[in-house]
């Protein structure tokens, strides 16, 4: 059953009705009356086809309202401009509105100074350069200092095994 607060109609299961059903216009889900039905509103269609292919022509040049009467242009109404294809001159350029003007500065401004950036001639540059060269130099000095102390600390540890083994030698 289904959950919720509306319950279903009253009528039961669905049926659902075959091909041969259908195929026949003995299915249960339409009434045997609609075929004739149908075949007034195809006629009642045709001959409304006619009538209204006349009142096109009269309807086209109708207003809604008061707009026949008062005739107001809306500087805020934007119309579509449609321009077909044959139409567009390619080799014409259209003048570029200020924000894209001033997106386009933009863009090359930013090129410019990537270009001074990657070349170092930016203060920029230079401070990330001169950072660059000490950082190095404090790590080259770490690890000279780190493989002294391996060094030392082999050499410790060779002592002291010596110093055992005199000890364990003399001890025997």
């Amino acid at each position: 059953m289904a959950k919720g607060k509306f319950k279903g109609k009253p009528t039961g299961e669905r049926s659902f009705s075959s091909e041969e059903q259908i195929a026949a216009g003995t299915s249960a889900g339409r009434p045997k009356t609609f075929k004739k039905k149908q075949d007034e509103k195809d006629v009642y269609d045709r001959s409304q086809e006619s009538d209204e292919e006349a009142s096109n022509n009269f309807q086209k040049n109708k207003h809604k309202g008061t707009e026949g009467l008062i005739e107001i242009e809306n500087p805020n109404l934007v119309k579509p401009k449609n321009i077909k294809a044959k139409d567009i001159d390619i080799g014409r350029t259209t003048a570029l509105s200020r924000r894209e003007r001033e997106e386009l500065e933009k863009q090359k401004s930013h090129e410019r100074y990537m270009k001074l950036q990657e070349q170092g001639k930016t203060e920029k540059a230079r401070k990330d350069l001169e950072r660059l060269a000490l950082i190095r130099q404090e790590r080259a000095e770490a690890a000279k200092r780190r493989e002294e102390e391996k060094a030392g600390s082999i050499i410790y540890a060779l002592l002291l095994a010596a110093k055992e083994k005199r000890k364990g030698g003399a001890s025997k």
